[in-house]
């Protein structure tokens, strides 16, 4: 935990499916080199192409990431559409804090809720789709899942996108600079 007085703050980024949400953390990533620390989740599922494993995600077997939760090394960690688990690995989280870094978590809405049941003082930020029709056409358009994933994955965000009014801060990802931009000033970046 930061000491009190402490300028580094704890973000936490969520939204449904397809919204975004790697697209705009990659655009603050890019124009805000260094000035803050973005959790690297680890994940059960297998990687997408172009994902690398420490950067994109830690990939684990089911057997190793049940070991990391029994250890209490997890800030969150949840069951994701019932098959995979991801989580945030709590150690690199509150080393950066202390050393004075903003941290941003771009997590699950069930995640996004346990750190804030742990950490109260952390701020939320929901990244939500300009229309519905254009959440589901971002998530055709990536190609990634079948069919039946892609429904499992609708069904999941209209529970997300009801779960909004929780989050602190409400910014809607129509244009990844402009997005990105409000995202930094929250986050205070320069």
């Amino acid at each position: 935990m930061v000491a009190a007085g402490s300028a580094a703050r704890l973000f936490i980024l969520s939204g449904p499916t397809a919204v975004g949400k790697g697209t705009v953390v990659g655009s603050l990533c890019a124009t805000f080199p260094g000035e803050f620390y973005l959790s690297v989740s680890a994940t059960t599922r297998d990687p997408r192409p172009g994902e690398v494993d420490g950067q994109s995600y830690f990939f684990m077997t089911n057997p190793q990431f049940e070991q990391l939760i029994e250890s209490g090394g997890l800030l969150e960690w949840a069951r994701v559409h019932g098959k995979n688990y991801y989580g945030t690995p709590a150690d690199p989280v509150d080393e950066a804090l202390r050393q004075g870094k903003p941290v941003l978590l771009e997590i699950d809405l069930a995640g996004a809720r346990q750190v804030k049941a742990k950490r109260p003082d952390a701020h939320t930020i929901f990244l939500k789709p300009p229309s519905w029709e254009e959440l589901v056409r971002r998530l055709q358009g990536r190609g990634t899942e079948s069919s039946e994933e892609q429904l499992l994955r609708l069904n999941t965000a209209r529970t997300e996108l009801a779960a909004a009014t929780e989050f602190d801060e409400i910014v809607v990802n129509d244009e990844v600079p402009a997005t990105t931009a409000q995202l930094a000033k929250i986050m205070g970046l320069r």
